[in-house]
């Protein structure tokens, strides 16, 4: 399948926003994957060249921020370890679940979420730190959770993995984005895998596409670094309000 000049013009700025917002608050397959659907690609083609696309962008955020040192390879290795089998069985119960129950749940928790942000300490680092090993405990049980739920339907992954990293594991921010970047991008990879195997990728749009991803993810990177969580709260808030948005308007399709 080959794609046209018109998709190429849709996609690719659309590619680099969603790197931009991905790298600071996650969510950016919101953004990313709708673009590939407007303009025309099937479903499968559509989220196959988005993995390969977002999966450069996220490789590169995860690189920049291992060189920074917001990544602990002893403990994020075992949270990439449990995401891979929390997506493998989000992925089974696809299977046999029906989607729309799912969603009705997720419709249910995004304002509670997003008042959490608002009102609570969402992102806050004045937590007291936990102890190494039950920090690596929580976070690995937190990739695994939301492993399942990737596997399962995915759409602001990194978002939730940057609350729930944050509050419940008392990661301090920095290290928050980092394990979730180590995370998504494990979980990528191993759906790119898949759908490069079955030939449900574009390779000439989804490398092009990634230029524009690796682009937003470096200038994004470099904004999280610099201002912290000033930059993470508004993008995080508008995810929630176009993930909302998406599932109302999916529900009622």
């Amino acid at each position: 399948m080959e794609a046209t000049l018109t998709q190429y013009l849709i996609i690719c700025p659309m590619v680099f926003l969603a790197g931009f917002v991905d790298s600071v608050a996650g969510g950016g397959g919101l953004i990313s994957l709708p673009a590939y659907l407007v303009s025309g690609l099937p479903a499968h083609w559509a989220i196959g060249t988005n993995k390969l696309s977002s999966g450069m962008g996220t490789a590169l955020t995860t690189w920049r921020y291992a060189r920074s040192g917001y990544i602990d390879w002893r403990r994020d290795i075992f949270c990439a370890a449990a995401a891979l089998a929390g997506s493998a069985i989000g992925a089974y119960l696809a299977l046999l679940l029906e989607d729309r129950v799912f969603r009705l749940v997720m419709l249910a928790i995004l304002p509670f979420s997003a008042v959490y942000i608002l009102r609570g300490r969402a992102l806050e680092t004045d937590r007291p730190p936990y102890p190494p090993r039950k920090t690596a405990a929580i976070g690995v049980a937190v990739a695994f959770s939301i492993g399942i739920y990737d596997g399962f339907y995915g759409p602001g992954t990194g978002t939730f993995l940057l609350l729930l990293l944050t509050g419940l594991a008392h990661m301090e921010l920095h290290a928050a984005n980092g394990t979730a970047k180590v995370i998504n991008l494990s979980t990528n990879l191993s759906a790119l895998a898949v759908f490069l195997t079955s030939g449900r990728t574009i390779l000439p749009l989804g490398l092009a596409a990634g230029c524009f991803s690796l682009l937003g993810n470096y200038l994004g990177s470099r904004l999280f670094q610099k201002q912290g969580v000033r930059s993470v709260k508004p993008l995080m808030l508008a995810v929630f309000l176009v993930f909302f948005v998406k599932l109302t308007a999916d529900l009622l399709a």
